[in-house]
């Protein structure tokens, strides 16, 4: 986690609601209770990290793996000279974290949105009105029978239809008398849809939520861990003040607080989750593990419901942080394992109620009755720097593990670098037998009889090189053997572990660029059918993050806005949707077949039942546009529409002129002699036409003379 997001002080919209321990004048560490939370929290984080190191294992693999760097497991020979690493799992690495990326902001916005459930419960899911003046012309008035508002009963007003309809106004009291409940029923009719409404503006509050707290870049760091090491792991909601730079008239700087919610992302390396869970749901505790300086560990004071004196104990007594051996082995310089940083745990779960009790913790009277509540604690040099209970409600760990690949049988999923670690280990070993083989054919092996040398000499060679031979020794002293070169074979080899790799991967080499690809793939649409079968393979991973991580991240922030804002009108009975899935699709692809459908609703039997504004927005969504900006409502179409046609009205196409000879090969009146009829309707006379015939100049058809001859 980055210095911006430690220091963020985290606060919350309703203080008083949550319970807390207080801060003390005593040494914490003098008081029992507080060693054994500290205990409790420490034995959990223990218990996590014993089980993390076979994952570690791998993570320290996919590592060196996408850094080009042999491990201490590799042993090379004597007579291997290279140590060439092609760095191919690099490549793929990226190649799926840009395609989740894309997934993630292809559209240009957070692919979450909110909709209100199919039968919205507290709020109406249509309203309807009356126009102005439909109402003045049928107040007072019978209506007929034949009347186009099917409610009314024979005989009876609108007056009558009001009053009837008392019950119901008591269901619409936040809104104007003169709605009722439902869709329209006549065109003088206007309709809203108080649910959608409420929708619609939450779902804009949550998307300026997160562009307002920098979820793009937290979501990009999550994507890249998950594509590497398996699992991306995300944070928050927690509400936070942001600083706005601000200066008054004076020229003084008075910047504006504004409280919001942010969510950010946590490493892999630092996430420590219920060794018996096999995702977020089934987890009991989560410990994340903090790196922090004297600096930052003294700025949690300006934080909510820290224990000062606590965190002075802490800072005096000394550094504690000492690096895991994945730190040292992912460095690139030895360095001692000892830091000038503090380690603080922060533990989200679950904690015995008597140990709240002993500690003056306001337990609520309705958890009173619990063995254990859930909590958060954070400790550092056996203090317990803060505590209190979890405060969102319904309470759950503001924690999102989202797998690139899901292993059934682990926390962690599986990431591109384990999926080719064979054959990365196989495109080395071709790779640096291809280029020793280079090297020995490229050079001659030199053989020396040197009972013919004088005895003594360099045998070293080089050019100009001048060896002294015995006088009358007979025979050749120096003889030039050429190596066999067989790198082609080898290149062979390693061509066949790429195939693997994209096989093992689901990321074909095209999809990242690269040429030589034949056949069909060489022509628009065999890249295009290639394309889509490569898509296909990340549909799987795109699934996983619509479950695992849009979906309860978009809940999160749902629920603490319904928590702890104040709006009313963006509450409702609504639901969270992910759309990543939907994002997918090719942009082209979709576009052609909503342009297929579009053509298909030309028919005049099946026009009125294509909803036109949805799809006329849904081909601007494929063609990258904002269907707000380049789309016109409903109101706004129908206003085009007649100044079109008022304007096609005042300038009609211009007609041809009385006598003018048609354009060739078009209807020239009907009835006219020798003159064809294209218009389908009957009355023109077929002729022979214009064409020349034989002997005339520019005829050049057969006469058939030739044939009589």
């Amino acid at each position: 986690m980055e210095e911006d997001d430690i220091l963020a002080e985290e606060v919350y919209m309703e203080d008083s609601k949550v319970s807390y321990i207080e801060d003390t004048e005593e040494e914490a560490y003098t008081d029992p209770s507080v060693g054994n939370i500290v205990g409790y929290v420490q034995q959990r984080f223990e218990k996590a990290e014993t089980s993390r190191n076979a994952e570690e294992q791998r993570w320290i693999r996919a590592y060196r793996n996408y850094r080009g760097l042999y491990g201490p497991d590799v042993q090379f020979t004597s007579a291997e000279k290279s140590r060439v690493f092609v760095k191919v799992t690099k490549t793929k690495v990226l190649a799926a974290y840009g395609q989740i990326v894309e997934v993630l902001f292809g559209a240009n916005k957070f692919p979450i949105s909110i909709d209100p459930t199919v039968l919205p419960d507290g709020v109406s899911e249509a309203v309807h009105l009356e126009t102005e003046d439909s109402l003045k012309e049928m107040t007072d008035q019978q209506a007929p029978a034949s009347t186009e508002v099917p409610n009314l009963e024979p005989g009876e007003t609108l007056v009558d239809f009001r009053e009837r309809l008392a019950g119901l106004k008591s269901k619409l009291a936040p809104v104007r008398e003169d709605l009722k409940e439902g869709e329209a029923e006549s065109p003088t009719q206007i309709t809203f849809h108080p649910a959608m409404i409420a929708a619609k503006k939450m779902e804009k509050k949550i998307h300026d939520q997160l562009e307002e707290s920098n979820a793009r870049k937290e979501l990009r760091t999550a994507a890249f861990e998950c594509a590497l090491f398996g699992t991306g792991i995300m944070k928050g909601p927690f509400a936070v003040d942001k600083e706005y730079p601000n200066w008054t008239e004076d020229g003084e700087y008075d910047p504006l607080i504004k409280t919001m919610p942010r969510c950010s992302s946590v490493s892999i390396w630092n996430f420590y989750p219920d060794p018996d869970a096999a995702n977020m749901d089934d987890a009991e505790y989560i410990v994340e593990r903090h790196k922090m300086s004297r600096t930052q560990i003294r700025a949690l004071k300006k934080r909510p419901f820290f224990r000062n004196n606590a965190i002075d104990t802490a800072i005096a007594m000394g550094e504690s942080y000492t690096k895991e051996w994945w730190e040292q082995a992912m460095e690139d310089d030895d360095q001692e394992s000892r830091s000038e940083r503090f380690e603080v745990l922060e533990f989200w779960g679950y904690l015995d109620t008597d140990l709240l009790e002993d500690q003056n913790v306001d337990v609520p009277d309705e958890m009173k009755d619990l063995d254990q509540v859930s909590v958060n604690i954070w400790i550092c040099n056996g203090q317990v720097l803060r505590l209190v209970l979890n405060p969102f409600t319904p309470s759950y760990i503001p924690y999102y593990a989202v797998p690139y690949e899901v292993n059934p049988y682990s926390f962690f999923g599986v990431g591109i670098a384990e999926n080719m670690d064979d054959t990365q280990t196989l495109m080395n070993g071709f790779m640096r037998m291809a280029v020793d083989n280079a090297a020995l054919s490229g050079n001659l092996i030199i053989e020396v009889d040197e009972t013919n040398l004088v005895p003594g000499q360099d045998l070293s060679v080089y050019p100009g090189k001048v060896f002294r031979r015995q006088g009358g020794a007979p025979g050749q002293a120096l003889f030039g053997t050429k190596f066999p070169n067989v790198s082609n074979e080898n290149m062979q080899l390693f061509d066949k572990a790429r195939v693997l790799a994209d096989e093992s991967t689901g990321f074909p080499s095209f999809a990242h660029g690269q040429t030589g690809v034949s056949g069909v793939g060489r022509t628009a649409s065999g890249i295009s059918m290639l394309m889509s079968a490569a898509n296909g393979s990340i549909r799987n991973v795109v699934k996983n993050v619509d479950d695992y991580l849009l979906s309860p991240l978009g809940k999160a922030f749902f629920n603490f806005n319904m928590q702890f804002d104040f709006d009313q009108e963006i509450k409702g009975d609504l639901e969270v949707k992910s759309q990543g899935t939907e994002s997918l699709m090719a942009n082209e692809v979709r576009s052609q077949r909503l342009m297929q459908f579009l053509q298909i609703t030309q028919n005049p039997a099946l026009a009125p039942f294509s909803k036109m504004d949805y799809i006329i927005r849904e081909i601007a969504k494929s063609m990258d546009l904002d269907p707000d900006k380049v789309v016109n409502s409903m109101a706004d179409a129908k206003l085009q529409a007649e100044l079109l046609k008022d304007f096609q009205a005042q300038n009609p196409p211009p007609q041809p002129e009385q006598g003018a000879q048609p354009p060739q090969g078009g209807p020239q009146g009907q009835g006219a002699p020798g003159v064809q009829d294209t218009s389908g309707a009957g009355g023109g006379n077929i002729g022979t036409g214009t064409a020349p015939q034989p002997g005339e100049q520019g005829f050049s058809g057969n006469t058939g003379e030739q044939g009589a001859a």
